[in-house]
């Protein structure tokens, strides 16, 4: 049976969650996150890549986005297989890396359970989009996104928190362009 949801109206927002393979904790180092971050302005430039909100926590990404061009599934796809090379070039070439042999042998060993004949595999296989069906699913989902830095324990005040949305929302520059609705 397939894990793979579908992204089944490529007119409608979703909202979409990438998490590493057991939920490693991955993004404590700030380069692994700037990657993903590089990886998102490319697909808002080149792929029409629609971000309304987002957060990259330690092992789990949320984010609300939408398309006017390509195919969402496609876009996501490509991203996802974009930063799943990088970041494992990032952790092989990291000096400073103290877990680089742990995280990348875990990697392999996802890669090879999971019978996708990969040597290796970054992120879970499924993303489960929910389509955003109102104004107030839209406000319930970016909310959740907004509060789990601050339930995580991270942050006092989500503002506060610079790897994610809350600090556009509260007149503060985040790291990436975003869309409203």
């Amino acid at each position: 049976m397939s894990r793979k949801y579908k992204f089944s109206d490529q007119d409608k927002l979703y909202f979409i969650s990438f998490t590493v393979i057991e939920w490693i904790d991955l993004f404590t180092r700030i380069i692994y996150k700037d990657i993903v971050i590089d990886s998102w302005k490319h697909c808002q430039k080149e792929k029409d890549l629609e971000i309304y909100g987002w957060v990259i926590m330690t092992n789990h990404i949320h984010m609300i986005v939408g398309t006017q061009g390509r195919p969402l599934d496609k876009i996501i796809g490509e991203m996802k297989s974009f930063t799943s090379r990088m970041l494992r070039k990032a952790l092989q070439n990291n000096p400073r890396e103290s877990r680089k042999k742990w995280i990348i042998e875990m990697m392999k060993n996802a890669g090879l359970q999971n019978g996708n004949n990969k040597d290796w595999q970054l992120w879970q296989q499924h993303n489960h989009p929910l389509q955003i069906f109102s104004e107030a699913m839209f406000h319930q989902k970016l909310q959740y996104i907004h509060d789990n830095p601050v339930v995580a324990g991270f942050v006092e005040f989500e503002e506060d928190y610079l790897y994610s949305s809350a600090r556009d929302f509260h007149g503060k520059k985040g790291l990436i362009e975003l869309c409203y609705i």
